[in-house]
């Protein structure tokens, strides 16, 4: 309890003292701030999809972003499916403290151990209280002996499993 309390405080803290643009690049919308994110979760009645990463050296992470997250069926079906939150955690690269302390929460809070992980799951904010409230509902990684050139029909396939299991399809 103790812990999810303190990942709300600093939710609330980051949303206040760090204002996040959104990163459309690659016809996408990541967010990275959560804050943000619920706000859209919120709005369009979808999970957030948080994808853990190390964008300046993961490999993994890179080889998720080329063969599944750039494909159009990924795309098509994140527009239609969930919301993106980015939580990177870079080496080379240096980020605000507070976008820090927020990855750091999160990574806490759904024991990320390696990258690329990425959980979906639902979020709700006690306004009167000011705190959030997160229910996961799967964890997915790069997927496990996908068909080559097919790794994003696996992942997705895997994602849908979560959705379906969830409610959220």
């Amino acid at each position: 309890m103790r812990r999810i309390f303190l990942l709300l405080i600093l939710l609330v803290y980051v949303h206040t003292a760090f204002p996040q643009a959104e990163n459309a690049d690659d016809g996408l919308v990541w967010y990275s701030d959560v804050n943000k994110a619920h706000d859209k979760s919120k709005l369009t009645n979808l999970p957030i999809f948080a994808f853990f990463t190390g964008s300046d050296w993961c490999g993994w992470c890179h080889k998720l972003q080329r063969e599944v997250f750039s494909k159009p069926a990924f795309k098509k079906w994140a527009s239609e499916n969930v919301v993106l939150l980015e939580l990177d955690f870079p080496r080379r690269k240096e980020l605000p403290v507070e976008l820090v302390q927020q990855n750091l929460s999160l990574q806490q809070f759904f024991e990320v151990r390696g990258y690329p992980t990425i959980w979906i799951f639902s979020i709700s904010k006690d306004l009167e209280k000011k705190t959030f409230m997160i229910s996961p509902l799967g964890k997915l990684g790069y997927p496990s002996a996908p068909e080559p050139g097919k790794e994003e029909i696996k992942f997705l396939e895997e994602a849908n499993t979560i959705l379906s299991r969830s409610g959220s399809r």
